[in-house]
């Protein structure tokens, strides 16, 4: 049903947990399924120096957690908000039709945190 990548970044994810001292937070909720994340990140010279998530919810969404921030780590701001839904897709192989709430919850707080870090 799910992608080996999926699986990996389920069964191992990357960069779990939380920065301290974030210089940019977001946190989403999906209010129908009830899925949240959360991701801090440490921003230096326009870079994602580190980021972090936290999530509960389905194993879609800890694998869009994940890969969002195994990513982004390192990339610019401006490389960070050119990322698209479909390369957060291909990223993971795909995902079932009834899973797809998760890479949308990914994008949504990714869109939050470059906002949160550009204030």
């Amino acid at each position: 049903m799910y992608s080996p990548q999926v699986l990996d970044h389920f069964e191992h994810p990357r960069n779990p947990g939380t920065v301290a001292s974030p210089d940019a937070v977001a946190q989403v909720e999906n209010p129908v399924c009830g899925d949240i994340l959360k991701l801090t990140a440490r921003i230096s010279q326009g870079r994602i120096a580190e980021i972090k998530f936290l999530v509960k919810g389905c194993v879609p969404a800890m694998a869009c957690g994940s890969a969002v921030a195994e990513f982004l780590e390192g990339k610019a701001l401006a490389e960070a908000s050119a990322l698209k839904r479909e390369d957060l897709l291909n990223i993971l192989g795909g995902l079932p039709q009834a899973s797809s709430h998760a890479s949308h919850l990914a994008m949504d707080a990714l869109t939050e945190l470059i906002r949160n870090a550009a204030k």
